[in-house]
């Protein structure tokens, strides 16, 4: 057992030897920090370059400009549910899309969060169920035009 913050409590969650590996083979694949949630869910955040503005204010918010991706726990087979989303630019939103179909990866939502902004700015989210590190490297394969 160990002691994992989640939502502003802590508690005692077991996490597996096996599922810590993933975990930083995971982040370390996609080039982010990761944290271990409640679940167990190995949570991966990772800061993407963008210039953006916002109401013609520039902004370093992550609330713009972070990827996150995530995996749950494992089945028998070694599968997971898997989740990811990033910002793109409404030109770069169509590549991303092929991108990740192309992968075998469910793409489930594009749309904006923010009015005013420019560039116009678009969220996109995808799933699946495989194998983790697989999704890590599809994933990455997908976004790297991204920057």
């Amino acid at each position: 057992m160990e002691l994992i913050s989640g939502e502003g409590v802590s508690m005692a969650v077991k996490v597996t030897p096996r599922f810590r590996r993933l975990c930083n083979q995971f982040s370390s694949i996609l080039g982010g920090m990761h944290t271990i949630e409640p679940g167990p869910v190995c949570f991966v955040n990772r800061p993407k370059p963008l210039n953006a503005s916002i109401l013609g204010r520039r902004t370093q918010s992550p609330l713009v400009r972070h990827q996150l991706f995530s995996f749950e726990q494992l089945d028998s087979s070694g599968r997971a549910l898997c989740l990811g989303e990033t910002v793109a630019t409404q030109n770069q939103a169509n590549r991303l899309n092929r991108n990740l179909q192309r992968n075998g990866i469910k793409v489930t939502a594009l749309h904006n969060h923010w009015l005013n902004e420019n560039p116009r700015l678009m969220y996109i989210h995808w799933e699946s169920i495989m194998n983790p590190v697989e999704f890590a490297r599809r994933t990455k394969a997908s976004i790297r035009f991204l920057g």
